[in-house]
């Protein structure tokens, strides 16, 4: 018998799985058939992922830890990323990371981006001047948190069709249907052990002509060793762009399907804030964490025990549409309040990168519903991204009526 959360993964349900939820959280914590334990209650993740007895690192599990792949000396395995690993290893690199990310050791260093998103936002935008119909996806939503992403750590822009390949790759195995979590692995570490290659070179560039990116400041700092920075930096590579594209592009179709919210935003662009919040419970870029949680002890939760060794899944998504926690959950209101959502997940693993997805969003949601005149869904859905973690359109073609002038009055 199919349980509701195998039906969840099915990619009929890709479009709109919110209907399952409702049924998922039935059982808060239910037994799957391969030994894994669901999680979709508000309650119940948020106690989960404060909970030291969920381990984030893989190396936990035997079938995983023991994974080694072909010997090559070119392209070493690369350490798990510090999203991979438990405190206190965890709580040291991403300590070293955020020295040079954000506060306090560099404060400015997202907020300093800003001047240049709008010129990247903005030539984008320019560009789609004369035609009829674009993809928000790939004509906007994917190239700017791309551009960003290189620019602020580093990586060469035109390099861009080569980690793109190993970033989809990457993804792919955090989806459940594609394989055991062994095969999975398996792709995913070798697939890591290409991308640190490319960045090995790049880190040996930076290091002899520092500049002034994130990657230089890794390797100049010498805080970190080369293998974690160079994980460091692959994890930021991929999460610093998959996570914004889905949610530029469902923030985009979710205001299409809510016009009057579209020309509110359109004449306030200061409520760009509330909007992008209740977007991140509303339609997250995350349905599930992509680092399987594993116990490390027997977990009484929710009148079920989690056993020892035992897989957890916490399926985000349904917790943000929990109406124990939030009244109305299916209804799209930026005004809501205390929206404490979990879109960037929480506790120690809480999104390294929000900040910068924040901006980026709003700031290009701004824009689009500023600047494109009459915008149309071609197709209502549109064509879903197979995996059910990162959900987001792969394609959203609207029709346009043109291109409003770059300082033109919102009103017109």
């Amino acid at each position: 018998m199919t349980t509701t959360y195998e039906t969840f993964l099915d990619y009929a349900n890709r479009a709109d799985p919110y209907p399952l939820f409702p049924q998922l959280r039935r059982t808060p914590v239910a037994r799957q058939p391969d030994g894994s334990y669901v999680v979709s209650t508000y309650r119940e993740i948020v106690a989960l992922l404060h909970d030291p007895r969920v381990s984030s690192d893989l190396r936990n599990l035997p079938e995983i830890a023991n994974i080694r792949i072909a010997p090559d000396d070119a392209a070493p395995q690369l350490p798990p990323e510090f999203i991979r690993r438990d405190p206190p290893d965890h709580d040291r690199l991403r300590a070293m990371v955020m020295k040079h990310f954000g506060p306090p050791g560099a404060p400015g260093r997202v907020a300093g981006m800003e001047p240049r998103m709008r010129e990247i936002i903005t030539e984008l935008i320019d560009g789609l001047a004369g035609r009829s119909r674009i993809d928000v996806v790939d004509d906007f939503a994917y190239p700017l948190p791309v551009t960003v992403i290189c620019e602020m750590l580093g990586v060469p822009r035109p390099d861009e069709p080569l980690f793109h390949k190993w970033s989809q790759i990457a993804v792919e195995t955090n989806d459940p249907t594609t394989g055991t979590i062994v095969e999975r692995n398996r792709r995913r570490f070798e697939t890591l052990a290409k991308l640190g290659q490319y960045l090995n070179g790049l880190a040996d560039a930076h290091q002899r002509e520092p500049g002034d990116d994130l990657l230089s400041a890794l390797v100049t700092d010498g805080e970190m060793a080369r293998p974690d920075v160079l994980s460091t930096a692959a994890l930021l590579l991929i999460a610093g762009h998959e996570t914004t594209v889905n949610l530029i592009a469902n923030g985009m179709l979710t205001l299409l399907r809510h016009p009057h919210v579209l020309e509110r935003l359109r004449q306030d662009p200061g409520y760009a804030v509330d909007v992008v919040e209740e977007l991140l419970r509303y339609e997250p870029p995350i349905h599930m964490p992509g680092p399987r949680r594993t116990a490390l002890a027997d977990i009484e939760i929710a009148g079920t025990t989690i056993p020892q060794g035992s897989v957890i899944v916490l399926v985000l998504a349904s917790g943000n549409r929990d109406p124990a926690r939030f009244a109305d959950p299916d209804r799209f209101e930026p005004d809501r309040r205390d929206n404490q959502h979990l879109g960037f997940g929480g506790g120690i693993h809480y999104c390294f990168g929000a900040p910068l997805a924040r901006l980026e969003t709003r700031l290009a949601l701004t824009e689009l519903t500023r600047r494109l005149v009459e915008p149309r869904l071609v197709a209502d859905p549109p064509p879903y991204r197979h995996t059910p973690n990162l959900r987001g359109p792969l394609h959203l073609l609207l029709d346009i009526d043109g291109i409003r002038p770059t300082h033109s009055a919102s009103t017109q």
